[in-house]
């Protein structure tokens, strides 16, 4: 489905808050529209204002345009004492050329290197200290930054972004260029070089696309075009497109149109306006042929993809063209699920529309077993599309397609942030922020006859660029033979569009070297809510949202993977258990509650963890009476169908396999056996093994269902648009379950670190290494030991701008990113330190990570880095109960630490008056260097030697963390011949993982 999904009663209620009616009555005018000489263009001109009258579907705003091209657009909204500050430039990797791709993104990059004003990694230390967080994304057609903070920090927020609009060219250095073009790099390597199947979207642009076309390369660029580009072609890039003429400045929350104009005018008023902009327009690709292309990756599922060229964002037919691909391949019902997944012939198997601004893309999809033929799954990917035919669209189809699309939009608009974003992307790519009434009109009115159409038009009979992903060393999977090669010859290059560009800076009449004042600080409340203990043990909690007019209910049952302590040979029975509660009730087929669920807008889910299993519900008001009574169904009266535990566990084997490909999950598992080791449960992943779930059996989940899910060890958290005398009510059917005596298993031992060693386990031409050094910490208290360590670790690697991260990313270029921390629960956690680093720097790496935490263990805290983190935690409060999901996390923390309304408070008290002293006491007693585990997951013959060079002790070990024996020699007589190591060595395939 394409990003952009709503419909017309989701907005209706999503907008009237009370917060937001307050508003509403100040403004209860029609829209309205002022001309152009209603304003001097001396000033802001204010274009447009946009009211709620009466029940009309609208996100309120006012949009000015500045003199200098800077469009503004306010949204007002006081139900939290926040602000979202998005500025938005309309330039991806569509405005980039042949042989410079990448640009884009390596400059989002640059953008937080510093500017005149604002020092080399001020910008995340400023926000933070805020209270604020704050990041930047780029695509294909647009680049945007953006910061979420305390309403009195407006100006600081606008005081940062217009400076490195105006400001930014004469602080961008060589170094600073050679360091975030090393990081780039290690973002590719992480998610596109060491991610299995991470070239697929690189692979299917360039053969879709014409040679030369913007869409033809991803965001990331290629790594040759990296290497080539110096900083003087960075610096023309941002002249030619980071002009306030082509950028959107939008702001949403606790604001006045008013006090933002006036700021807005302040700040970014006086920057020049750079070259014209136009929109891009370009035709769609032609295909005359199916285009076949293939490549060998470290997987274990082979792959085969169709992707058929459609029409661009906003077109007409994108609607038509959403459901068609939902019907094909989008859900349970779906002709694939059903003929691929359900029937075990794929692993993974689904149909998805995408569209951009240029152009859009269906696909269809399916990842196979290993026994399995690519050519038999294309042939099964195409009887999908001929079924469609005979099948056709139904009125079911269209109302789950309608009812899902509010759902989504819901979720979109429940925080600030979402409701600035969403005016801030029509603005960019419509020119009307107010883009919401023709997008649901297009929803509205798509008919079965549009969705027929469309599968004519453009699926039906069309050509399409089929890629194969095969293991390595299987070229003969291939669904087909490679019939296509990039043809260059039509290419020509485009006029110099860089030419004669200069650098002129913005003339104030204020001294923007000062930083602003902070306004006074809003007050935070912890939001109210209600208890209530029902007879048969459920703890429930909950508190009243009207944000948004949606309800969200969530379930912990203690236990979880911990239970599987009383039989660890059955190991991933709990997580198993909740997968086939996600299936067929004894009343209807799973793909009958999806059916209904989709109608509703609805969701329900079943998972397991660690820690507990969980029940996660979220309905809109309107539907909740239906939503709970298919939640009664699915919690009580599970079918627990042999067919469909045959298919899941068959599925759980096969991933379970699948994890030797993934370095972090090897990393994880690895690190959490050598923690917890042999014996604890805990050093089992959660999944289980091989062996372990080959024990279990049907009728040991239904014992483990009778067993462990009980109301004894269950607590309830509500957040939503209901009053606890309306909900509870509802939720009677809840008195009917029986409680049961479940015992947790308990006295866990650990395994303990005589002495810091290296740990290595080997992934044969891995780009990158995955590290982890730690060991045994703490269990968690809110307000103990395991808070102040937190505090401790704040700066050393807790935010974005701490001493590692800022070592291993921003200095040395080592990793995109590195991080440490405190986990516990209510059994000790440990600490960690972890990062993926580029193979080559392993060694170095280690060595910077250990440098940083003994500097600070011996060293302690500096004075300006204490008053740094009581800022930045202090004041992050404002953001902390703004959205339902927020809220339930929140009061499930309460239940589940039994804590008191006023730990909060209590956590805010030690903030303030924790002192230098104790932080480096604490310091020297929870970093204890000399008992750290160090293990990394990467290629030992690149790494090992450098690593062997640190002094201390190597081993390697196993993918399952065993230790490996070095093979010798045989004496001429032995007591006993040695033993084979069992473990059969696998090649190493690798996948990354975004932190």
């Amino acid at each position: 489905m394409s990003k952009k999904s709503t419909l017309a009663v989701l907005l209706a209620a999503a907008l009237l808050t009370q917060a937001q009616a307050q508003t509403a009555k100040k403004a209860a005018t029609p829209v309205k529209k002022t001309t152009a000489a209603a304003k001097s263009q001396q000033g802001p001109r204010l274009v447009e204002k946009v009211t709620r009258k009466g029940g009309e579907l609208v996100i309120p705003y006012e949009k000015y345009v500045l003199p200098n091209g800077l469009t503004v657009i306010v949204h007002e909204d006081h139900s939290d004492p926040v602000v979202h500050v998005d500025v938005t430039y309309h330039v991806g990797s569509a405005r980039e050329e042949v042989g410079k791709s990448g640009f884009a993104h390596f400059f989002e990059h640059m953008m937080f290197q510093g500017s005149d004003n604002v020092a080399d990694e001020e910008h995340f230390k400023i926000v933070s200290q805020s209270g604020g967080t704050l990041n930047g994304t780029t695509n294909r057609d647009r680049t945007n930054y953006f910061e979420t903070v305390p309403s009195n920090q407006l100006e600081t927020a606008l005081w940062l972004e217009a400076d490195r609009m105006g400001f930014l060219l004469d602080a961008v250095t060589q170094k600073k260029f050679e360091v975030q073009r090393e990081t780039v790099k290690n973002e590719r390597g992480q998610r596109y070089d060491n991610s299995p199947y991470g070239l697929v979207y690189e692979k299917v642009s360039a053969a879709l696309y014409p040679y030369g076309h913007p869409y033809s390369w991803t965001t990331i660029g290629y790594i040759e075009d990296l290497n080539r580009v110096d900083v003087n072609d960075l610096k023309n890039f941002f002249l030619r497109w980071y002009g306030p003429n082509n950028a959107t400045l939008t702001v949403g929350g606790d604001v006045t149109p008013a006090q933002v104009v006036k700021l807005a005018e302040k700040y970014f008023g006086s920057i020049p306006k750079g070259p014209e902009v136009k929109n891009m327009k370009l035709p769609a690709p032609v295909l005359t042929q199916d285009r076949y292309i293939s490549y060998e990756d470290n997987i274990r599922f082979p792959m085969v993809q169709m992707t058929l060229p459609t029409v661009p964002a906003s077109h007409p037919d994108e609607a038509a063209l959403d459901v068609l691909s939902r019907v094909i391949g989008g859900g349970r019902t779906s002709i694939i699920y059903q003929n691929l997944v359900k029937t075990q012939k794929a692993n993974q198997a689904g149909a998805y529309h995408s569209t951009s601004e240029l152009a859009g893309e269906f696909t269809l999809t399916a990842r196979t077993f290993p026994d399995k033929s690519l050519a038999d799954m294309e042939k099964e990917l195409r009887n999908a599309i001929a079924e469609f035919e005979k099948k056709g669209v139904s009125d079911d189809d269209l109302e789950k397609f309608k009812a899902s699309a509010e759902a989504s939009f819901i979720n979109r608009l429940s925080s600030v942030s979402g409701k600035t974003s969403t005016l801030a992307a029509y603005q960019t790519f419509n020119g009307n922020p107010n883009y919401l009434k023709q997008e649901m009109q297009a929803i509205q009115s798509v008919t079965r006859e549009d969705v027929m159409r469309v599968y004519n038009k453009y699926v039906k009979g069309k050509k399409a660029v089929i890629l194969s992903v095969v293991p390595k060393g299987k070229p003969e999977m291939v669904a087909k033979a490679d019939n296509y090669t990039v043809d260059k010859s039509g290419y020509k290059a485009p006029a110099d569009q860089y030419a004669g560009l200069k650098y002129v800076k913005a003339k104030d009449t204020f001294d923007r070297s000062k930083k602003p004042a902070a306004g006074a600080n809003p007050t935070i409340t912890v939001p109210p809510f209600w208890k209530q203990n029902l007879a048969n043990g459920i703890k429930v909690i909950g508190s009243k949202n009207d944000e948004v007019p949606t309800v969200t209910l969530l379930f912990t049952l203690q236990g979880g993977h911990k239970l599987e302590a009383h039989d660890p040979s059955k190991a991933g029975i709990a997580s198993l258990t909740a997968s086939m509660l996600n299936e067929s009730s004894v009343k209807r087929s799973a793909e009958d509650i999806s059916t209904e669920m989709e109608k509703l807008g609805s969701s329900i889910s079943f998972g397991s963890g660690s820690e507990s299993m969980t029940v996660q519900v979220q309905s809109p008001v309107k539907n909740l009476d239906a939503t709970l009574a298919l939640l009664e169904e699915r919690m009580f009266s599970p079918k627990f169908d042999q067919i469909e535990f045959d298919r899941l566990k068959k599925q759980r084997l096969e991933a379970i396999k699948n994890q030797s490909t993934q370095p972090t999950v090897v990393a994880d598992n690895v690190y959490n056996k050598m923690l917890y080791g042999e014996g604890n449960i805990r050093a089992v992943p959660v999944v289980g093994t091989v062996q372990t779930v080959e024990n279990i059996s049907l009728e040991d989940v239904k014992k483990f269902y009778q067993n462990y899910f009980s109301p004894s060890v269950t607590n309830l958290v509500i957040v939503g648009d209901v009053e606890q005398n309306q909900i509870m009510p509802k939720l009677a059917f809840l008195n009917k379950w029986q409680p049961k005596q479940v015992t947790m298993p308990s006295d866990f031992k650990t395994a303990g670190i005589d002495k810091t060693k290296i740990f290595i386990v080997d992934k044969e031409k891995a780009a990158q290494s995955e590290i982890r050094i730690g060991y045994m910490a703490l269990p968690y208290d809110a307000t103990g030991e395991y808070y102040k360590a937190s505090l401790m670790n704040y700066v050393l690697g807790g935010a974005f701008n701490s001493r590692i991260n800022l070592n291993l990313r921003e200095d040395k270029g080592y990793t995109y990113g590195a991080r440490s921390g405190f986990s516990g629960t209510e059994e000790a956690g440990p600490f960690t330190a972890s990062a993926g680093v580029r193979s080559n720097a392993s060694d170095a790496s280690v060595v910077e990570f250990m440098k940083e935490i003994k500097r600070f263990r011996e060293e302690g805290i500096t004075d300006e880095e204490l008053a740094f983190m009581k800022s930045a935690i202090g004041q992050s409060d404002a953001r902390r109960y703004e959205t339902s999901f927020q809220k339930a996390a929140f009061l499930n923390n309460m239940l589940r630490y039994n804590l008191t309304p006023d730990y909060v408070a209590k956590q805010n008290e030690i903030l303030q008056n924790i002192t230098k002293e104790e932080i480096n006491a604490l310091a020297k007693k929870y970093l204890p260097v000399d008992n750290m585990s160090i293990m990394l997951v990467g290629d030992k013959a690149a790494i090992k030697p450098g690593l062997e060079k640190l002094g201390y002790e190597v081993v390697e070990l196993d993918p399952d963390g065993a230790p490996i024996v070095a093979k010798v020699e045989a004496p001429a007589i032995t007591a006993e011949p040695k033993k084979e190591d069992p473990k059969k060595g696998k090649k190493a395939k690798k996948e990354g993982r975004i932190f």
